[in-house]
């Protein structure tokens, strides 16, 4: 047992000195600037799919991020290889570096979920370049460090696969959930970065379908927040212990997921803010009134982030610090 115990250790230093082909810093200012893009599904060729790339060009260039985070419904149609090709070379010819996690219709058409991690794992510039971990599932997992200016890891990005419909339909409707190997892989990947660094960093973790977590959350009223909820939630209807995980981890602040087109929420629960990105997509699907990307930034030796959104037209959104300022 403690042979494997090392070995999984061993794996997890792979994974994490793979991943960082190309490092992330902070900025000599102390700061780090992500843009998260979340359900563009895109369709090459399609004519409102360039409302899309036109909105990422805009807000790349104004923003200027130090990371992009694809958090899945990327591309939804064949050809699937050419809608991402025409997809991630907005990011690839800024040389940006950038992570991608699946949703539950990017693996809708001609290929496979497997199809799809492998063949995204071939670009430029991607951060989570495993396709999968052994013994974890789901695909494009990752735990990738954000270096400090001494070179120390200063912050934790957590991308993970929070899959697509459930696979027990004859007695589970609704969508996937995190499986359990993916919540110890968590639980470990995190107490051993704080066994190394002798302290919690500051994480923030990026995935698709939002925890059951969520709609509880915002059905509070005495939980604090900031945007707005225009749709239920549609979260798994199992609950698998991520979120309980992440409080007991102590290093997340925040999550971040899609999904949900028409909400762009951000609510604390029990000191994790929950949040959503900002429909990035055009009338290939439902929308809200405006396109647009989620703009994050840490601040270097802080356990704190802002954030807003940011829509096409550059109009700012729900600017907000977390945690929310102490109440007098």
């Amino acid at each position: 047992m403690k042979n494997r115990f090392i070995s999984f250790f061993a794996f997890l230093l792979l994974i994490v000195s793979a991943v960082q082909a190309q490092e992330l810093k902070f900025r000599s200012d102390s700061t780090f600037r992500i843009v998260q893009f979340t359900d563009l599904h895109y369709k090459a060729g399609a004519e409102p799919s360039k409302k899309s790339i036109s909105m990422m060009r805009t807000t790349l260039d104004e923003q200027k991020p130090d990371l992009v985070v694809f958090t899945g419904d990327v591309v939804v149609s064949a050809p699937t290889k050419q809608g991402w090709d025409e997809v991630l070379e907005v990011v690839i010819s800024r040389k940006i570096p950038y992570i991608v996690t699946l949703g539950n219709h990017d693996d809708e058409s001609e290929m496979k979920r497997a199809e799809v991690a492998a063949y995204v794992t071939t670009k430029p510039y991607l951060l989570n370049k495993i396709p999968s971990i052994p013994g974890v599932d789901g695909y494009l997992n990752a735990a990738i460090t954000v270096k400090g200016k001494s070179g120390a890891n200063a912050a934790i990005l957590y991308a993970m696969d929070s899959h697509a419909y459930s696979k027990i339909k004859h007695r589970v409707d609704g969508y996937g959930w995190f499986n359990h190997n993916q919540v110890d892989w968590f639980q470990k990947t995190s107490a051993k970065f704080k066994e190394t660094q002798k302290d919690t960093l500051p994480a923030l973790a990026f995935f698709h379908i939002p925890l059951p977590e969520y709609r509880m959350a915002f059905d509070n009223i005495k939980n604090r927040r900031r945007g707005v909820r225009y749709e239920n939630e549609c979260p798994p209807s199992i609950n698998s212990g991520m979120f309980a995980a992440m409080v007991e981890s102590g290093d997340v602040l925040g999550t971040f997921v899609g999904h949900d087109h028409v909400n762009d929420y951000l609510v604390e629960y029990y000191g994790i803010a929950l949040t959503y990105g900002c429909f990035s997509g055009s009338e290939n699907t439902y929308l809200r009134t405006k396109n647009g990307a989620r703009i994050i930034e840490l601040k270097e030796g802080k356990k704190q982030f802002s954030t807003f959104i940011r829509e096409f037209d550059g109009a700012i959104l729900y600017p907000v610090t977390f945690p929310f300022a102490t109440k007098k």
